[in-house]
């Protein structure tokens, strides 16, 4: 019979792939197994109670409530084109289906305030990708969006062009229906937080929501801003909502601190959405000093 020496070497020399960046090493310790996930290059290893442990810090499997009342917005969606019932049936037909919970988020008129989990993550970054196409709002007639800086042209970007599920052309529902109306000082304070909150999809904020990770933020802090959540209160539900359409990004964020002593919940969301941790340049910084963390449940894809 294989002592443990000879155990621990042949699964050291032997790999296993998930995706194309991780590789799980088994390894015996005091006669327990245990499982490490490890970078492709080596670099870092996290335990599975680590693993369990980041992740219950950051997209905790219980969700997380957003201070933001959905009422009827998605029926809102559905009835004036933003999005097209046939079309949102069909996509999750394909998938794995929506639950009666998901439902009444596209169709019910009753609908509290919004948890988001590693399952609706991707729900609801497309009612929230819709809301934000939308709603009227001046970031989207004078913002970047619009600016001949950047083309000029709002149709021409992934958050316009890319969102297929609505009745005709999204640019027929591009900030057209007076869905949620913000006081000036509302407006100001949905510009002010868009400017600091970035997506390591790409370099831009949220004020320019040129993709429908930033779209999605954008009727979020509406949302949040129009039933007067405050500002530190908006900060939290946009980190919370970025951990879960970014999960490996805040995953490894947080492991990043954790390297510092520092407690993911001790961070200011603020500064962890700012662009030296959440725009693709700043996350590449982060990368360079400590390894990924990937797994492989939750978030949302850069399309419909």
């Amino acid at each position: 019979m294989e002592d443990e020496t000879q155990i621990i070497q042949k699964v050291q020399h032997k790999s296993y792939s998930i995706g194309t960046c991780i590789v799980i090493a088994a390894i015996i310790i005091s006669g327990t197994l245990m499982f490490t996930v490890r970078t492709k290059d080596g670099g870092g290893a996290l335990s599975a109670k680590a693993m369990a442990k980041l992740e219950n810090a950051v997209i905790p499997s219980k969700g997380v409530v957003l201070p933001a009342v959905w009422g009827d917005i998605g029926k809102q969606l559905i009835d004036n084109g933003t999005i097209d019932q046939k079309k949102i049936e069909a996509l999750y037909d394909q998938r794995e289906g929506l639950d009666d919970e998901m439902k009444q988020l596209f169709s019910g008129t009753g609908n509290g305030a919004l948890t988001i989990t590693k399952d609706n993550a991707d729900v609801l970054l497309n009612l929230l990708w819709a809301l934000g196409l939308a709603n009227k709002n001046a970031i989207l007639e004078n913002g970047p969006m619009v600016d001949k800086q950047y083309g000029g042209d709002a149709s021409k970007f992934a958050s316009t062009g890319g969102w297929t599920l609505a009745a005709g052309s999204p640019m027929n529902h591009y900030s057209k229906h007076a869905m949620i109306a913000l006081t000036p000082e509302q407006q100001a304070l949905v510009e002010q937080i868009s400017k600091n909150i970035y997506r390591p999809c790409c370099g831009n904020s949220v004020y320019f929501p040129d993709c429908n990770h930033g779209m999605a933020m954008l009727g979020l802090l509406q949302l949040m801003a129009s039933q007067g959540v405050n500002e530190t209160d908006m900060y939290e539900a946009a980190l919370a909502a970025n951990s879960y359409w970014f999960p490996d990004t805040y995953l490894t964020l947080a492991q990043y601190f954790n390297t510092k002593k520092i407690a993911w919940d001790k961070i200011g969301a603020k500064e962890v959405l700012g662009a030296n941790f959440s725009s693709g340049a700043g996350f590449a910084e982060i990368k360079k000093q400590v390894a990924p963390v990937q797994q492989n449940n939750g978030g949302g894809g850069c399309g419909v």
